[in-house]
């Protein structure tokens, strides 16, 4: 056994798909050849999506060698995203946490912890039924007390970045000039964004 094969362990995600409708022999056994030999192709409610179980040094190494290997099956499709979602309601990070809502209530109110927590991003009018808060800065505040791993607060941070990436590459297929419009609307410049119309 090598150092780097005992340094790696399995990581478990699905990515979700775009590009295919039909789980045919052959879309399957193109994914196969292509390195999703780790993979289960499936269907629901018409969005195709691929659950790995790869074994890997990291959750990103792994990530990123699966959504390579999605494409390099040159069949037309493309992972839209990491099916982890960033936007996370109160009762979300009590689950990740494994911890009860209320505690959860304290820490945001500011009765538990260190203070300071993150201000929820989303959902945040006086209409609306739930706030939302972003999971990578919720694992920052996590991290900074000493709450999660340094391990996890990396996998919560790549996992928002590759989906807002991901994202980007889609609304960019999907309407390139509005996309091109809007990035230069808020000041990014588009020549240092690849692919970009």
């Amino acid at each position: 056994m090598t150092t780097r094969q005992a340094c790696e362990r399995e990581h478990d995600f699905t990515l979700v798909l775009t590009g295919i409708t039909d789980l045919t022999p052959e879309v399957q056994n193109a994914l196969f050849e292509s390195g999703c030999d780790d993979a289960t192709l499936s269907l629901r409610c018409g969005r195709p999506f691929i659950t790995f179980s790869r074994l890997a040094p990291t959750l990103k190494y792994a990530l990123l060698t699966a959504i390579n290997d999605v494409k390099k099956a040159n069949i037309g499709v493309e992972v839209l995203r990491v099916d982890i979602c960033n936007l996370v309601t109160q009762a979300e990070i009590a689950k990740r946490l494994g911890c009860s809502r209320q505690l959860v209530h304290q820490y945001i109110g500011g009765k538990r912890g260190p203070g300071g927590f993150p201000p929820p991003v989303c959902n945040i009018s006086d209409v609306a039924e739930s706030p939302l808060w972003y999971w990578c800065e919720v694992a920052y505040w996590l991290y900074e007390g000493n709450m999660i791993s340094e391990e996890a607060l990396d996998e919560a941070q790549i996992v928002s970045l590759i989906n807002d990436v991901l994202e980007l590459n889609h609304q960019k297929q999907l309407a390139p000039e509005l996309t091109k419009e809007v990035l230069e609307g808020i000041g990014t410049h588009c020549e240092t964004l690849k692919g970009c119309p």
